[in-house]
């Protein structure tokens, strides 16, 4: 599966032991996780401000992240497809990308439920889905 991980899931995965964690590892490890600039750039930029990591565990995490996902460019979609238009590369990457999933804590992608046929789920429903396909 091609999954598209929101920023505040990639960045709980690194900042905390759990759920967010795990589902990264699996992600890694057995699907694809589409990636894009903006997304890394924004990654980069909350765990060096909000989490205070240093520069060189910011630039081996960029690295980690480009090494073992996949770059695509998100497609163009209009700014108002989402309440916050700072989500629009989420959407656009998806679209961009064929994902099967978007994970997310952000409540303005979740109250979207779906973009173009995508399902839009909280890690906690994706880990069931994860744990479903495995049955």
């Amino acid at each position: 599966m091609k999954i598209v991980l929101d920023a505040n899931v990639i960045i709980a995965a690194f900042a905390a032991r759990g759920l967010c964690e795990s589902i990264m590892e699996v992600c890694l490890s057995e699907h694809e996780v589409m990636l894009c600039d903006d997304l890394l750039d924004e990654i980069r930029r909350n765990l060096r401000l909000k989490i205070k990591l240093p520069a060189m565990t910011l630039n081996e995490i960029d690295e980690f992240l480009r090494e073992h996902g996949v770059m695509a460019n998100p497609a163009p979609l209009h700014p108002d497809v989402c309440r916050d238009p700072e989500d629009v590369k989420v959407l656009g990457l998806a679209v961009a990308s064929g994902a099967d999933y978007i994970v997310t804590g952000d409540k303005d992608l979740l109250d979207l439920k779906k973009f173009q046929g995508i399902p839009i789920l909280t890690p906690r429903s994706f880990s069931d889905v994860l744990h479903d396909k495995k049955d």
